[in-house]
């Protein structure tokens, strides 16, 4: 049984990589890559809230880099961040 769940690690080890090389993805693909399940995945881009591409119509693909830049919007700021611009702010409007 250890041999079989090394193997399959390994296999899903060497199909993350070859994910990774891809430039477009489809929706399963896309779907494992972001971390969602398919359901929020459809339903994101059902509402046109997620980039996302249909050549004929029917497949839906993605950019691989444009999913990367779509998980990385709306940053979140430290707490450092937000008192060096509070301190920015002050002494501004003195």
């Amino acid at each position: 049984m250890e041999k079989t769940e090394t193997i399959e690690k390994r296999l899903r080890k060497i199909e993350d990589l070859l994910i990774s090389q891809k430039t477009v993805l489809n929706f399963n693909e896309a779907s494992e890559f972001i971390g969602m399940s398919k359901s929020t995945l459809y339903r994101l881009t059902s509402t046109g809230n997620i980039p996302h591409y249909k050549p004929t119509g029917k497949n839906i693909f993605f950019n691989r880099g444009e999913l990367q830049n779509w998980m990385l919007r709306n940053p979140v700021k430290t707490k450092d961040q937000i008192e060096q611009e509070a301190e920015s702010y002050i002494l501004k409007h003195k």
